[in-house]
């Protein structure tokens, strides 16, 4: 048993290993490519449109990739996944001339691939690790996985922002390409070849979910992330750099403390909502925590239409929505490896994955052409709306007040 045990843990460390070097580089890349192609003049729906393909097909893979993960094995995906990205890379450290949009478009395209396996591999493994009584070490374990990986794209925003400065576009690219390829050749040898690999060949109809609490999560995840996306992703670094004069190093160097913290939290998230208590979360706090988290959406939208110190709000009501959001994704995270089945648990974690990809779509492109319409106070009003459709959604989720928390 005890050998089991460390077999687990070994196997767990190789799956945060890959998982964090590839979030590393994506964080990198996102950063990279929005300021590097803003410099160029792109405008902002140009920028956004950049990272169509790339959250279009995180929507397709994850709905894929989850059947691909039961029937292949989890150690597959993973590796396709930090193949696909060293390839994405690869195609970005090319002449300035080459990187039109539709070739930018294209890598994109290969990276949201490559990003959306690796996740879905790495979250979907831990339930194959953790024994099935043990609710309370499966959210912790998903906790500490998730938050890692967050603080890591942290550090990624950061290493972009600076990369840019310091080496320029094309070798940054290059330089993290070579990294990954290090990470590849150790996960070739090193990953178990059967994980997380179905007893029974799932059928391609079963990539949709027939389970209800799956399927209200889902919707609910949907609306979290465009909420987030749609102010976070193109319209606040711009924001930052065009009305308040910040630099790349200072952008960058902003939003890579904002996630850090924000992964940081979400390690911390079973101590916030089930630790005192001894319940593991259910709907109700799904419910709870949306709402407070529409509430102060709804506070920094207003201050920010009013002219409110809007620097100083941005920078603090960020940073208080960050906390807030990561006991959210922390939540959500927990909650859909609990309902997914045990076997083929990837083809649930890959439809769930597949709203969180079309989340970000929406909110991505939403980012690009609000901000250009109407301005930053009008993407933090639409936030607003999706936090609010979240906690409805959240009503229908089901309640587990009376599951104990496991003990390790």
């Amino acid at each position: 048993m005890l050998s089991q045990i460390n077999q687990n843990i070994r196997q767990y460390m190789l799956v945060t290993f890959n998982y964090w070097n590839f979030t590393i580089t994506d964080g990198a890349l996102r950063m990279l490519v929005v300021l590097y192609f803003y410099d160029l003049g792109y405008s902002t729906l140009e920028i956004a449109s950049l990272f169509l393909f790339y959250e279009f097909f995180g929507v397709v893979t994850n709905l894929i990739g989850g059947w691909l993960g039961a029937r292949l094995g989890l150690n597959r995906t993973m590796n396709i996944g930090l193949g696909m990205q060293i390839v994405a890379l690869a195609m970005l450290a090319v002449p300035s001339v080459w990187l039109t949009i539709p070739w930018v478009m294209a890598a994109q395209a290969l990276s949201g691939i490559a990003k959306d396996l690796n996740k879905m591999s790495a979250k979907s493994s831990i339930k194959t690790l953790v024994p099935e009584n043990a609710q309370g070490a499966l959210y912790k374990w998903i906790a500490i996985l998730t938050g890692s990986k967050n603080a890591l794209k942290g550090v990624g925003f950061f290493i972009g922002g600076a990369l840019l400065s310091l080496i320029g576009f094309q070798y940054a690219v290059a330089a993290m390409a070579g990294v990954l390829l290090l990470v590849f050749i150790m996960s070739l040898i090193f990953l178990k070849a059967d994980l997380g690999k179905a007893k029974t060949k799932p059928k391609f109809s079963e990539i949709f979910s027939k389970s209800s609490s799956v399927n209200v999560l889902s919707a609910a995840r949907m609306f979290l992330f465009g909420a987030r996306d749609v102010w976070f992703v193109i319209a606040l670094p711009i924001y930052l750099g065009s009305v308040f004069g910040w630099d790349h190093s200072s952008v960058g160097g902003f939003l890579a403390l904002w996630v850090i913290g924000y992964g940081f939290v979400q390690g911390f998230a079973p101590k916030i909502t089930g630790a005192k208590s001894g319940l593991v979360p259910d709907g109700k706090s799904a419910i709870v925590w949306a709402f407070v988290l529409s509430a102060i959406t709804g506070v920094i939208a207003y201050s920010v239409q009013m002219q409110w110190n809007p620097e100083l709000v941005i920078v603090i009501g960020l940073m208080i929505f960050g906390v807030v959001f990561a006991v959210n994704s922390s939540l959500h995270s927990y909650l859909i490896v609990s309902y997914a089945k045990g076997d083929g648990v990837s083809l649930d974690v890959g439809f769930y994955y597949m709203a969180n990809a079309m989340g970000r779509l929406i909110g991505t492109i939403l980012s690009g052409w609000v901000f250009q319409a109407w301005g930053f106070a009008a993407c933090l009003w639409v936030s607003f709306s999706f936090l609010a459709l979240t906690t409805l959604i959240s009503f229908w989720l089901p309640t587990r007040s009376n599951h104990k928390l496991a003990q390790e």
